[in-house]
Protein backbone atom coordinates (compact mmCIF):
# COMPACT_ATOMS: atom_id res chain seq x y z
CA UNK A 1 0.00 0.00 0.00
CA UNK A 2 1.46 3.13 -1.15
CA UNK A 3 0.89 6.40 1.55
CA UNK A 4 -0.93 8.13 -1.18
CA UNK A 5 -3.46 4.80 -0.76
CA UNK A 6 -3.84 5.72 3.13
CA UNK A 7 -7.66 6.55 4.19
CA UNK A 8 -8.10 10.00 5.19
CA UNK A 9 -8.85 10.52 8.82
CA UNK A 10 -12.92 11.05 9.29
CA UNK A 11 -13.85 13.10 12.02
CA UNK A 12 -16.95 14.44 13.34
CA UNK A 13 -17.41 17.75 14.13
CA UNK A 14 -20.94 18.63 15.92
CA UNK A 15 -21.43 22.47 16.69
CA UNK A 16 -25.07 24.29 16.56
CA UNK A 17 -23.43 27.49 15.09
CA UNK A 18 -22.90 26.87 11.34
CA UNK A 19 -20.49 29.42 11.27
CA UNK A 20 -18.31 27.28 13.51
CA UNK A 21 -18.64 24.43 11.64
CA UNK A 22 -17.71 25.57 8.40
CA UNK A 23 -14.22 27.04 10.02
CA UNK A 24 -13.80 23.92 11.49
CA UNK A 25 -14.18 21.75 8.31
CA UNK A 26 -12.18 24.25 5.85
CA UNK A 27 -9.34 23.94 8.26
CA UNK A 28 -9.47 20.23 8.51
CA UNK A 29 -9.73 19.63 5.13
CA UNK A 30 -6.59 21.74 3.95
CA UNK A 31 -4.81 19.46 5.99
CA UNK A 32 -6.21 15.99 4.89
CA UNK A 33 -8.67 15.51 7.04
CA UNK A 34 -12.72 13.91 5.80
CA UNK A 35 -14.63 16.31 8.21
CA UNK A 36 -18.57 15.71 8.48
CA UNK A 37 -20.39 18.21 10.34
CA UNK A 38 -23.58 17.95 12.29
CA UNK A 39 -25.59 20.60 14.16
CA UNK A 40 -28.01 18.80 16.55
CA UNK A 41 -26.84 15.34 18.21
CA UNK A 42 -29.16 13.55 16.73
CA UNK A 43 -27.96 13.95 13.58
CA UNK A 44 -24.27 13.44 14.90
CA UNK A 45 -25.58 10.02 16.28
CA UNK A 46 -26.95 8.78 12.94
CA UNK A 47 -23.20 10.10 11.26
CA UNK A 48 -21.66 8.39 13.68
CA UNK A 49 -23.58 5.26 12.91
CA UNK A 50 -23.01 5.49 9.47
CA UNK A 51 -19.29 6.68 9.25
CA UNK A 52 -16.01 5.26 10.23
CA UNK A 53 -15.38 8.04 12.34
CA UNK A 54 -11.68 8.60 13.91
CA UNK A 55 -12.75 11.50 16.21
CA UNK A 56 -14.97 13.38 17.23
CA UNK A 57 -15.50 17.44 17.78
CA UNK A 58 -18.19 18.15 20.28
CA UNK A 59 -19.39 21.35 21.60
CA UNK A 60 -21.29 20.67 24.86
CA UNK A 61 -24.23 23.00 24.47
CA UNK A 62 -26.75 21.36 21.66
CA UNK A 63 -30.50 21.30 20.97
CA UNK A 64 -32.48 18.09 21.63
CA UNK A 65 -29.44 15.63 22.36
CA UNK A 66 -27.00 17.50 24.39
CA UNK A 67 -23.39 17.16 24.04
CA UNK A 68 -22.90 15.64 27.59
CA UNK A 69 -25.83 13.35 26.56
CA UNK A 70 -24.24 12.36 22.99
CA UNK A 71 -20.94 11.46 24.86
CA UNK A 72 -22.26 9.51 27.13
CA UNK A 73 -24.44 7.23 24.35
CA UNK A 74 -21.33 7.05 22.18
CA UNK A 75 -19.27 5.37 25.35
CA UNK A 76 -21.72 2.85 25.77
CA UNK A 77 -20.13 0.91 22.28
CA UNK A 78 -16.85 2.92 21.22
CA UNK A 79 -13.77 4.60 22.38
CA UNK A 80 -13.41 6.87 19.63
CA UNK A 81 -11.28 9.73 21.02
CA UNK A 82 -13.82 12.88 21.64
CA UNK A 83 -12.24 16.54 21.97
CA UNK A 84 -15.54 18.83 23.50
CA UNK A 85 -15.76 22.57 23.04
CA UNK A 86 -17.86 24.53 25.34
CA UNK A 87 -18.07 28.62 25.91
CA UNK A 88 -18.18 27.29 30.01
CA UNK A 89 -15.20 28.61 32.10
CA UNK A 90 -16.44 26.70 34.96
CA UNK A 91 -13.85 24.01 36.22
CA UNK A 92 -17.01 22.05 37.16
CA UNK A 93 -18.08 21.93 33.36
CA UNK A 94 -14.78 20.67 32.19
CA UNK A 95 -14.44 18.26 35.05
CA UNK A 96 -17.92 17.04 33.90
CA UNK A 97 -17.11 16.75 30.57
CA UNK A 98 -13.80 14.89 31.12
CA UNK A 99 -15.53 12.24 33.62
CA UNK A 100 -18.09 11.25 30.86
CA UNK A 101 -15.29 10.22 28.50
CA UNK A 102 -13.75 12.88 26.91
CA UNK A 103 -10.39 12.88 25.74
CA UNK A 104 -9.34 16.30 25.92
CA UNK A 105 -11.37 19.75 26.24
CA UNK A 106 -11.22 23.94 24.73
CA UNK A 107 -13.05 26.67 25.70
CA UNK A 108 -14.72 29.10 22.98
CA UNK A 109 -13.11 31.04 21.21
CA UNK A 110 -10.17 28.61 20.44
CA UNK A 111 -7.27 28.98 18.16
CA UNK A 112 -7.45 25.92 14.97
CA UNK A 113 -4.31 25.53 15.57
CA UNK A 114 -4.47 24.69 18.85
CA UNK A 115 -7.20 22.45 18.44
CA UNK A 116 -5.27 20.73 15.28
CA UNK A 117 -2.31 20.10 17.25
CA UNK A 118 -4.64 18.60 20.07
CA UNK A 119 -6.42 16.50 17.49
CA UNK A 120 -3.44 15.03 16.10
CA UNK A 121 -1.98 14.56 19.74
CA UNK A 122 -5.31 12.73 21.15
CA UNK A 123 -5.58 10.46 17.68
CA UNK A 124 -1.88 9.85 17.96
CA UNK A 125 -2.49 8.64 21.90
CA UNK A 126 -5.40 6.12 20.08
CA UNK A 127 -2.91 4.61 17.84
CA UNK A 128 -0.52 4.06 20.26
CA UNK A 129 -2.54 3.12 23.19
CA UNK A 130 -3.77 -0.48 22.38
CA UNK A 131 -5.16 -1.73 25.44
CA UNK A 132 -8.09 -2.50 26.11
CA UNK A 133 -10.87 -1.11 28.40
CA UNK A 134 -9.85 -3.49 30.71
CA UNK A 135 -6.61 -5.25 30.89
CA UNK A 136 -8.17 -8.44 31.05
CA UNK A 137 -11.07 -9.59 29.51
CA UNK A 138 -13.67 -12.41 29.48
CA UNK A 139 -16.03 -12.45 26.80
CA UNK A 140 -19.29 -14.77 25.97
CA UNK A 141 -19.47 -16.63 29.20
CA UNK A 142 -15.47 -17.19 29.28
CA UNK A 143 -15.10 -18.54 26.19
CA UNK A 144 -12.66 -16.27 25.17
CA UNK A 145 -10.21 -14.69 27.93
CA UNK A 146 -7.39 -11.58 26.81
CA UNK A 147 -5.06 -10.65 29.15
CA UNK A 148 -3.01 -7.79 27.29
CA UNK A 149 -0.64 -7.25 30.30
CA UNK A 150 0.37 -10.29 29.88
CA UNK A 151 -0.40 -10.81 26.09
CA UNK A 152 -2.13 -14.27 26.53
CA UNK A 153 -4.95 -15.22 25.00
CA UNK A 154 -7.24 -18.14 25.85
CA UNK A 155 -10.44 -19.80 24.13
CA UNK A 156 -12.08 -22.40 26.22
CA UNK A 157 -9.80 -22.20 28.58
CA UNK A 158 -6.65 -23.16 26.37
CA UNK A 159 -3.84 -20.89 25.41
CA UNK A 160 -3.99 -19.35 21.93
CA UNK A 161 -0.84 -18.44 20.38
CA UNK A 162 -1.40 -15.45 18.18
CA UNK A 163 1.48 -13.71 15.86
CA UNK A 164 2.20 -10.17 16.99
CA UNK A 165 -0.04 -8.88 14.08
CA UNK A 166 -2.80 -11.07 15.15
CA UNK A 167 -2.56 -10.02 18.81
CA UNK A 168 -2.57 -5.93 17.67
CA UNK A 169 -5.44 -6.56 15.08
CA UNK A 170 -7.35 -8.04 18.07
CA UNK A 171 -6.32 -5.93 20.55
CA UNK A 172 -7.31 -2.76 18.58
CA UNK A 173 -10.81 -4.48 17.49
CA UNK A 174 -11.40 -4.92 21.37
CA UNK A 175 -10.01 -1.02 22.66
CA UNK A 176 -12.84 0.07 20.50
CA UNK A 177 -15.59 -2.50 20.60
CA UNK A 178 -18.71 -1.51 17.98
CA UNK A 179 -15.91 0.45 15.69
CA UNK A 180 -15.30 -0.59 12.29
CA UNK A 181 -11.70 -0.36 11.02
CA UNK A 182 -10.78 -0.53 6.99
CA UNK A 183 -8.52 -2.35 5.73
CA UNK A 184 -5.87 0.75 5.93
CA UNK A 185 -6.32 1.64 9.65
CA UNK A 186 -5.70 -1.82 10.48
CA UNK A 187 -2.33 -2.39 8.73
CA UNK A 188 -1.22 1.53 10.15
CA UNK A 189 -1.86 -0.52 13.70
CA UNK A 190 -0.41 -3.95 12.98
CA UNK A 191 1.55 -3.91 10.43
CA UNK A 192 4.11 -0.72 10.80
CA UNK A 193 5.80 1.07 7.71
CA UNK A 194 3.89 -1.99 5.43
CA UNK A 195 4.26 -0.50 1.78
CA UNK A 196 2.27 -3.73 0.21
CA UNK A 197 -1.23 -4.90 -0.97
CA UNK A 198 -3.73 -3.57 1.29
CA UNK A 199 -5.54 -7.32 0.94
CA UNK A 200 -3.01 -8.89 3.15
CA UNK A 201 -4.68 -7.85 6.32
CA UNK A 202 -7.38 -10.37 5.12
CA UNK A 203 -4.98 -13.10 5.28
CA UNK A 204 -4.75 -12.07 9.49
CA UNK A 205 -8.12 -11.95 9.91
CA UNK A 206 -8.61 -15.22 8.53
CA UNK A 207 -6.27 -16.58 10.50
CA UNK A 208 -6.86 -15.03 13.63
CA UNK A 209 -10.67 -16.29 13.09
CA UNK A 210 -9.40 -20.07 12.72
CA UNK A 211 -7.59 -19.49 15.90
CA UNK A 212 -10.39 -17.96 18.57
CA UNK A 213 -14.16 -18.87 16.61
CA UNK A 214 -15.60 -22.02 16.79
CA UNK A 215 -16.35 -21.92 13.64
CA UNK A 216 -14.55 -19.30 11.78
CA UNK A 217 -17.02 -19.10 8.68
CA UNK A 218 -19.96 -18.14 11.02
CA UNK A 219 -17.44 -15.81 13.36
CA UNK A 220 -18.77 -14.40 16.30
CA UNK A 221 -15.49 -12.44 17.50
CA UNK A 222 -14.25 -11.05 14.60
CA UNK A 223 -17.06 -9.51 12.29
CA UNK A 224 -17.14 -7.94 8.81
CA UNK A 225 -19.34 -4.87 7.84
CA UNK A 226 -19.55 -5.47 4.29
CA UNK A 227 -17.81 -2.46 2.14
CA UNK A 228 -16.03 -0.90 5.23
CA UNK A 229 -13.83 -3.63 7.61
CA UNK A 230 -14.13 -5.33 10.52
CA UNK A 231 -15.75 -4.52 14.13
CA UNK A 232 -15.27 -6.90 17.36
CA UNK A 233 -18.39 -8.51 17.97
CA UNK A 234 -17.82 -10.51 21.83
CA UNK A 235 -19.68 -9.25 24.62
Amino acid sequence: MSPAAKTRKNILAVDDESKILEVVASFFKSRGFEVFTAEDGSQALRIFERENIALIILDLMLPGISGEELCRRIRRTSRVPIIMLTAKMEEAAMLKGLEIGADDYMTKPFSLKELHARTEAVLRRAREELVPLMAKNSFNGGDLITDFEKNEIRKKGEPVNLTPSELKILSALIRHPGRVYNREELIELALEDFDGFDRIIDSHIKNLRHKIEDNPKQPVYVLTVHGRGYKFGGS
